[in-house]
């Protein structure tokens, strides 16, 4: 077995890419703070965050892909925990658990709020990842009976936490754990005829939600616990200008900055509509106003570039554990920022989730870090055998 250098084992193409978005992110949040909404500056938060992102990837690539397929339950269960005590928590000014919006997602530590739904969606990732690659160890020759019995399995791993996150509830953080489960199952190799007619039905239930959503709205409240700021969200959405003066303005905002950036943006700190959260959900809206179609284009464009990097580390991965975990991670950010751009522009509800590694947030930057972090282990720990394919020399 050959082991190649430090140099040759790290991944800098994608060390290169988080440099990239560190400078978007910084340059966005000091021209979304000119508003002086807050009276804070969060660049210096904002480095802070991706330093700790850093270390904690740094940290990630000390232990080989094996040792994370055993952790991973152990992992699971503590981010199980750690949901279970935040819904248990006193709640409210002072506590320890803060509401925000309607959903008691966060723990209030003084130094810093911490949101623990963003860390579990790696655990889940890691435990959904060692399910499907045990399971075809037991059951190497598929059938319909064996991805029935996977596909069940997948469930009781998915039903906990998103139980849990819907209690809060986060509807934005629950959709991310479902597009999660989507992807895993697209690779995990079970049968079409079982996907199909699980993703018509999950297209009718949806489309039926959402119906009843504009139509049996007490129905939802009373048997579903949905509440009002959801129904306000979905309105706002279909029709922002019958509720500028209340849901709709942030939308009618997020549009107003991103159409009068045109086509070359007013340039650097030179914003004049003002968006509230633009620092964080609505940082797009930022890019659009200050750099235009061209520089919302280069943003997307470097997504593009970050996710067709991390399918093409999947695709060379030689353990179905480490494909599976990147299938997740991949799904993670897609939705991430397909959710985050297209709420800021009407495509989309507004769900209140960020941009990946271009909002200001610690608890987003740690979990996003976690998540990269395994890839960087998986690149890093990759074996490159002597007598192997060739073509692996350019992992």
């Amino acid at each position: 077995m050959q082991r190649e250098s430090f140099s040759d084992r790290f991944d800098w193409t994608l060390a290169f890419i988080m440099i990239l978005f560190c400078i978007i992110s910084v340059l966005a949040i000091a021209s979304a703070q000119t508003s002086g909404q807050y009276g804070i500056n969060f660049i210096p938060k904002q480095l802070f965050w991706y330093f700790v992102g850093a270390c904690i990837i740094a940290a990630m690539m000390y232990f080989e892909p094996d040792q994370y397929k055993k952790m991973a339950w152990y992992l699971y269960g503590a981010g199980i925990f750690i949901l279970i005590l935040l819904m248990i928590a006193p709640g409210g000014v002072g506590q320890i658990a803060e509401p925000r919006n309607g959903a008691k997602s966060w723990f209030h530590l003084g130094f810093a709020d911490i949101q623990p739904s963003e860390f579990m969606k790696t655990f889940f990732i890691l435990a959904l990842a060692r399910t499907i690659s045990k399971h075809h160890e037991i059951h190497p020759m598929r059938s319909i009976k064996t991805d029935f019995i996977l596909l069940g399995k997948i469930f009781l791993v998915l039903l906990p936490p998103l139980a849990l996150i819907v209690k809060q509830p986060d509807l934005g953080t629950s959709l991310v754990f479902l597009a999660i489960t989507a992807a895993t199952v697209l690779v995990a190799g079970i049968s079409w005829k079982i996907i199909l007619p699980v993703a018509a039905s999950a297209v009718a239930l949806g489309g039926s939600l959402l119906w009843m959503a504009l139509y049996m709205q007490d129905f939802l409240a009373e048997k579903f616990g949905f509440s009002s700021y959801q129904f306000a969200r979905i309105y706002s959405w279909l029709d922002p200008y019958s509720y500028s003066s209340g849901d709709g303005y942030h939308l009618i905002s997020s549009l107003n900055a991103i159409g009068s950036g045109e086509i070359f943006g007013k340039g650097f700190k030179h914003r004049e509509v003002y968006v509230p959260e633009n620092h964080t959900d609505f940082i797009f809206s930022v890019i659009g106003e200050e750099y235009g179609f061209i520089g919302a284009s280069i943003v997307i464009c470097l997504f593009f570039f970050l996710i067709f990097h991390l399918t093409k580390l999947t695709l060379r991965m030689k353990d179905p554990f480490c494909t599976y975990v990147c299938a997740g991670i991949i799904a993670m950010v897609t939705f991430h920022v397909l959710e985050n751009i297209g709420m800021t522009t009407q495509v989309l509800p507004i769900t209140g989730i960020p941009l990946p590694f271009i909002s200001y947030g610690g608890s987003s930057m740690m979990g996003n870090a976690l998540a990269l972090g395994l890839v960087f282990s998986m690149k890093f720990h990759h074996q490159t055998y002597m007598f192997g394919n060739h073509d692996d020399d350019d992992f």
